[in-house]
C-alpha cells in the first residue's frame, strides 16, 4: 500500500480526476503490476501480440489511438510508433513510466480524458476521429468500477443497469468507429474465477455485467492475483478475449 500511495502522489493528473479516484486506482494498478510481474507476463505478451497483429493488418497507417493506455505493459508502443505517423495515448492518468517511454517517440501524444461512461460515447468518438487503428486493451471491464464505487462511497447503491450500460456504451462506440472504416482491436477480461489450492472454483464474477460478446479470435487465462496477493489460499484468474478485428467479429467486416 505504501508503494501505491507514493505512486499516487507522484503521478500527475488534473485535480478533478484525482478527486474521483483515478490517480489512486492508477497507483494501485502500478503497484500490483510490479508485485505480479511474473504471473502477468504471459497475459501481457499475448495482449501485445494481438495488438501487433492488428497493426500488421492495417492498410492505412496515419493515426493509431490507444484507449486506456495506462502503464503500456500491454501496448507495443515501439511497434505502434514505428508503423503510424501519429499515436495518441488516451487515459485519465499517464503515470511516469509512460511519460518517460513517450520521450523516445516524437510522434506519440498523451491525451488526458476520463475513462468512464463519458469516454464511451461522444468523447471516445472525438478521440478516435480520423484514426486508422483504435486499441481498447484491458479497459472494458474497468470502466464501471469507479462510477459504481462512487454510489457506494456515498452510502447508496448503484442503479442496477449502470455497469451493463457503461460496458454496452463503450462497445457501441467501438462499433461506430469500426463502421467508419477504422480497424478496432479489443482485448478485455470477461469473467473472474476464484480458485483454491486444489484447483476448485470457489466463486465467479461476470466482469462485463451480463453484456455478451461474440466468439473471440483468441482467448486465454490471466492470473491476475496469484496465491498470497488477494488471499493466502485463493487466487483470481480472469478469462481474456481478444478481437484484433472487432468490426469483423461484430459482422461489420
Amino acid at each position: 500500500m505504501l508503494v501505491a500511495w507514493i505512486l499516487s502522489l507522484l503521478n500527475p493528473a488534473p485535480l478533478r480526476l484525482r478527486r474521483r479516484g483515478y490517480v489512486r486506482e492508477s497507483g494501485l494498478l502500478h503497484a500490483r503490476a510490479r508485485r505480479c510481474r511474473g504471473a502477468w507476463a504471459p497475459h501481457l505478451a499475448r495482449a501485445r501480440a494481438a495488438v501487433t497483429g492488428a497493426v500488421a493488418a492495417c492498410g492505412r497507417r496515419r493515426l493509431a489511438v490507444v484507449l486506456g493506455s495506462g502503464l503500456l505493459d500491454d501496448v507495443p508502443l515501439h511497434a505502434l510508433a514505428a508503423a503510424f505517423d501519429a499515436v495518441h495515448l488516451v487515459d485519465a492518468v499517464h503515470p511516469w513510466p509512460t511519460r518517460i517511454a513517450v520521450w523516445a517517440h516524437p510522434n506519440v501524444v498523451l491525451a488526458t480524458a476520463e475513462i468512464s461512461a463519458g469516454l464511451a460515447d461522444e468523447v471516445l468518438r472525438a478521440a478516435c476521429a480520423g484514426a486508422d487503428l483504435v486499441v481498447s486493451a484491458n479497459l472494458l471491464s474497468q470502466l464501471p468500477i469507479l462510477p459504481v464505487d462512487a454510489y457506494e462511497a456515498r452510502g447508496g447503491e448503484a442503479p442496477p443497469r449502470l455497469g451493463s450500460d457503461i460496458v454496452a456504451a463503450h462497445l457501441a462506440a467501438l462499433d461506430a468507429v469500426a463502421a467508419r472504416g477504422a480497424r478496432v482491436c479489443l482485448i478485455t477480461d470477461t469473467v473472474q474465477r476464484e480458485e483454491d489450492r486444489a484447483g476448485r472454483v470457489t466463486d465467479t464474477l461476470d466482469l462485463l455485467h451480463g453484456v455478451p460478446l461474440p466468439a473471440p479470435a483468441a482467448a486465454w487465462d490471466w492470473e491476475i492475483a496469484p496465491f498470497g496477493e488477494a488471499a493466502r489460499h485463493r487466487r483470481l484468474i480472469h478469462r481474456v478475449h481478444a478481437y484484433p478485428d472487432w468490426g469483423a467479429a461484430r459482422g461489420q467486416g
